[in-house]
Order: C-alpha cells, then structure tokens, then sequence
C-alpha cells in the first residue's frame, strides 16, 4: 500500500505540473509574446477557463500527503516554510493580477498587473525546480525528521551539511524548470491563438526547445554527481530507463512537431517530457520520499507512512474524488477547446 500511495502522489505532482505548468509558461512570456493589450488579454482568455482549476492538483496532492505519509506531511511543511509562503504569496499574486489587470480602464493600471502576473509565473517556476532539486539533494534532516533550511548557506556547496534552499544545484534545476514550461506554455498559447501572438509563441517555443535541452544535459550531469541515489536507482532496476525515455522522445517530438506547425502534438511532446523528468526523478529516489544529508535519516515510504487501515479508507475516498475530478478537467477541456479570438476575451 504504501509503494502504491508513492506513485499516486507521484502521480498528482505530475498532472499539476503538466496542467498548470503551461499556465505559468504562459505567464512568463505573457510581456513578450504579446506586445499589445488585446493580445495580452488573448493569452489571458486561453488560459482563464483553466487556470484556477489546474492548482487543484496541487491542493489535492497536499491532502492526499495528511492522511498517507503524515511523518512527510509535517516534516517538509515545517522545514520549508519560508519557500512555502512565497509559492503561497505567488499563487494569489498571480490569480490577484488575472482578476484586476481589466477593472481600472488605464494603461498603466494594466500594465503594472501584466508585470505582477510575469514575476509571479516565472518565479513560480523557479521555486517548484528549486523545490525539487531540494527533495533530489536531500535536506538537513534530524534524527526526530526535523528540519529547517534558509534561503541560502553556502551557495557554491550543496554538498553541505547545512545546505540552504538556494544553491547553484537547485537554481540550475530551477532554470531547467523554468525553461521547461515556457516550452509546454508556448507550445498551449501556439495551440489557443492566431495571428500574431501566434507568431510569438512559436518563436518563444524554439528558444525555449535549445534553452531546455541545454539546462537538461548541465541539469542531469550535476544530478548524477549529486545524489548517488540517482545511478543506484538506475543500476538495480534498469527497466527504469524507459523515463528517461520517454522524457527524451518527448524532446525530440516537441520539436519535430514545431518544426512541421502541428501544435497540438507538439504540445503533447513537451507534456510528454515533463512526465518523463519527472517520473525519473521520483523512480530514482524510492524508496525515499525526502532523502536527507545523512542517508541514515531519510524518510521512506516505510517510516513516513500512515496505518494501513488509514490508507486503505483513504484509497477508497481518493478514487470517488479522482472521479470527480476527471469529469470536471473533462468537461472544461471539451468545453473551452478550440482558438480563442480578441472577441471571447470579455473581462479579461
């Protein structure tokens, strides 16, 4: 039970990250690929059906932490309180700017809200790769799972004892991150828009496609070195390559198909990677869910997890709420699919 609680919270993270991650792609190339206030509103409108629908997930996944790994549950939310709050104050800035850029009619009212939603996305991005590159690493946990870290210690050594939350691993990854779904974000604008905006979020998506495959190779050389875990993982259970994959036909795709203008594909390409880095990143540390400095102290799916009658109650809610959930994303997808025009964009 608890291997299957690994993969479905595994799970959850990853369709965060693949839905809402090209919302925030789209937010950090909303200042340059639309240079006017109807193409701004145009990329707003492709993504304002969704949005606040896609950070469900991530609600979702934190839930699901509370009652199947609750050693996890309090351990991290405790050590990472301070990045924790600023994803939090990101999170309502960005849906803050969405709601108000179009309330005051002036340029500079908009303009100022374009500029709060830009920060907040690519910010975003770069927290969620630094937190990853943090759980990658291992953080400073005590022998009771206790833990805290700064925002930074020692920046040019993340092999430190007390390492900080920002090193040069964790932004690389976070750079790596950020670059990822500016890829997945304007390969989902190219799918939703015309014309000019169009235009720009193709360009966007081929300097993001050599950006990606650059921070991915600097990115997986520094993992390896790292966190010996990684080639561990891979060495006693070889049939895992198969993420890797994925994750590198996913990159190839992505820009095969940008090269041929079929955007939908292309985006499922850089869908595709995502999951891919992703489900390498979480095969190569279980048993681990939060690997510590000092190996000894890590948590595992045996010594975090909840009873099992808790997670078999818990299975049973998770599958009614999953069911749910697939009819609502369903519905809003077949919903809103399809170009939107400077017509549809309403409020926004």
């Amino acid at each position: 039970m608890p291997t299957l609680w690994f993969i479905l919270v595994a799970f959850m993270l990853t369709m965060y990250v693949l839905l809402d991650g090209f919302d925030l792609g789209a937010g950090a190339i909303h200042l340059f690929a639309a240079r006017t206030d109807k193409d701004r509103r145009l990329i707003l409108r492709a993504i304002g059906p969704v949005w606040d629908g896609n950070e469900v997930w991530l609600i979702a996944a934190g839930g699901t932490l509370f009652f199947t790994f609750p050693l996890l549950y309090a351990s991290s939310f405790s050590g990472f309180y301070l990045p924790l709050m600023m994803v939090l104050w990101l999170l309502m800035l960005r849906g803050v700017a969405i709601e108000l850029r179009s309330r005051v009619p002036s340029p500079v009212w908009s303009s100022f809200w374009d500029g709060v939603f830009f920060i907040g996305s690519a910010l975003l991005a770069i927290f969620f790769g630094a937190a990853l590159g943090n759980v990658i690493r291992g953080v400073p946990l005590a022998k009771d799972a206790t833990f805290f870290e700064p925002l930074w210690t020692d920046f040019f050594n993340p092999l430190s004892p007390t390492p900080g939350i920002l090193d040069w691993y964790t932004v690389l990854v976070g750079l790596m991150a950020l670059s990822t779904l500016v890829l997945h974000g304007a390969n989902y604008i190219a799918v939703k828009t015309r014309d000019a905006v169009y235009t720009q979020a193709r360009r966007f998506a081929r300097w993001a496609w050599i950006a990606t495959v650059l921070l991915t190779i600097f990115a997986t050389l520094a993992t390896f070195f790292i966190q010996p875990l990684v080639y561990a993982s891979f060495t006693q259970r070889p049939w895992g390559v198969i993420f890797p994959l994925l994750a590198l036909a996913g990159l190839v795709g992505s820009f095969v198909f940008n090269q041929h203008g079929n955007d939908l594909w292309a985006l499922f390409s850089s869908g595709a990677f995502i999951v891919g880095m992703l489900a390498s990143a979480a095969f190569s540390l279980y048993p681990n869910v939060l690997p510590a400095v000092d190996p000894a102290n890590s948590l595992t799916i045996v010594n975090a997890s909840a009873s099992l009658y808790g997670q078999t109650v818990g299975l049973v809610w998770w599958i009614i709420g999953m069911v749910l959930a697939a009819i609502y994303f369903i519905f809003t997808y077949r919903t809103f699919w399809g170009k939107v025009s400077v017509a549809d964009t309403g409020g926004h």
